[in-house]
Parts: C-alpha cells; structure tokens; sequence
C-alpha cells in the first residue's frame, strides 16, 4: 500500500510540476481580481498579468526550470495563440471578449493572452520531459501533421464554411487508437493509451477556463451580464487544441522511429530534471 501511495504522490507532484507555468497564471488572476478596469502607473490589470507572465517564464529559465531550448518551442505557441485569438475576438465573430482595457495590446488581445497557450505548451514539454515519456504505435508524420493543421485552421474557419470538428474527432481516434504512451515513475514503468490522457487534460482545462473566466480574464457572450459556467461542449474544443498542442511538441521535441516509437532528442533529455 505504501507502493501505491509514493507512486501516486511522485505522479501528483510531477505533474504539478509540470503545470507550474499554468499554476503561477491562475494565481495571478486570482491576485490580480481586485484591480478592475483602473489605472496603476499608466498601466492596466492585462498589461500586468503581461508583466507576470513574462517574469515566471524568466525565473523559470533562470532556476533552470525550463531550457533555452525549451523556451523557443513555447513561443511558438504564443505566437500561434495570437493568431487565433485575433481571429476569433474579431468584433465580426465575438467567440469571447477581453471586457478590460489595455495598454499592451494588438488590436482585441492583451499581450498577455498568448501565455495562456504557452502554458499548455509548458506543460506537455516539461511533462514529457519530468516523465521521460515514450511512445509505442504512434501515427506517421504526415497523418499527425496534417490533423494538427487543420484543427488549427479548423478553430477560426467554422466561422466561414463548415465546422469539421466531428471529423477531426473521428480522425483523432481512428490514428491515435493503438497509441500508448510510456513513462517511468519511482523506477516504475507505466504504459496507458494516449486518447483518454488527452481526454482528461481537457477536462482539466475545460475547469481552469471557468476560473479563468469567473475572474473576467475573458468572457464569452453568455456571460456578459454575470459568470455563467463555461459549456461542457467546450472540452471538445480544448480537446483540439490539446491534440495541436501535442503534435506540434512531438515534432520540435523529438523523432518518430519507423517502427511508429518515440523519443526526445538528446539536447532536451541532457536538461537536469526539476
């Protein structure tokens, strides 16, 4: 029994770490909650979590929680969130809204926005990293590259011709069925299929997002005149994002074998584990 309770202990407190960048952003929108739309220093509530944002990334390379190396392929996904996120705040779509004024900005998102992203894309790379994971039965190349391109494309083109989602997720299942992923834990090596790890990180976004909102960080039309729990469908949504998330960190983080395994290229594997 105590087995079990120091494995399952290890595991919780990797995967706290790994979500640490994610972590620290709940907390500062949290702390942040009292400022409300006013001025401090020239400055606004949005243009502050920017500041927060930008000081965890750099403590997180200084205590040498993150590489260099690392820190290049999360802002990738800053630089992809913006993207999207210009697309969908549009006054013509209105997915959702930052109701807080800015300083830092582009056009209809605060700088700080893309973190948001950056987080998930810090956690998968410090995750696999904290893990040491390694999969058996992964889809080729091409098959993943191309269902990530078009779940991105996919997010801000429903709103112009028709919304493949339901596609996407049939696609998913049908290459990802017989993936496992395996990790190692106290000496122990473990092996689980990757869709219901996805599945479940999603659902865990799915509660950040209501927290995220409950704290106006964005919000969408329904909750314009006070919070309303964030739609259930929306995990599928965070399921897409996640499958983009993962596939774009596989192909910058390491190599697919022909024989459909996994592993993390060197330069990242020689980062001291934290």
């Amino acid at each position: 029994m105590n087995h079990v309770f120091s494995l399952i202990y290890t595991i919780a407190q990797r995967l706290i770490s790994a979500a640490l960048f994610g972590i620290l952003l709940l907390l500062s929108f949290a702390v942040t909650s009292g400022m409300g739309d006013q001025a401090y220093f020239g400055f606004y509530r949005y243009d502050y979590l920017f500041f927060c944002a930008v000081l965890i990334q750099v403590l997180m390379l200084y205590l040498k929680l993150e590489s260099l190396n690392e820190a290049k392929v999360i802002a990738l996904f800053h630089v992809m969130a913006m993207c999207m996120e210009l697309v969908l705040t549009a006054p013509h779509i209105g997915s959702w809204q930052y109701p807080e004024p800015a300083v830092l900005k582009l056009l209809t998102v605060p700088l700080f926005a893309g973190f948001m992203y950056s987080a998930v894309g810090s956690f998968f790379v410090r995750a696999i990293r904290l893990f040491e994971v390694s999969f058996i039965c992964l889809p080729r190349l091409y098959h993943m590259s191309a269902l990530a391109i078009l779940a991105f494309i996919n997010f801000m083109s429903k709103f112009f011709i028709i919304d493949i989602r339901s596609v996407l997720f049939i696609w998913s299942i049908f290459i990802f069925w017989r993936t496992k992923v395996l990790f190692k834990v106290n000496q122990n090596n473990i092996r689980l299929p990757i869709l219901p790890i996805l599945v479940f990180f999603a659902f865990l976004i799915w509660i950040a997002e209501n927290i995220s909102t409950f704290y106006d960080i964005w919000v969408y039309p329904n909750q314009a005149y006070g919070w309303r729990l964030v739609w259930l469908g929306k995990i599928g949504s965070w399921y897409l994002l996640l499958l983009l998330s993962f596939v774009s960190v596989l192909v910058l983080l390491g190599k697919r074998q022909s024989n459909g395994s996994w592993r993390m290229r060197e330069h990242f594997i020689g980062h001291k584990k934290r």
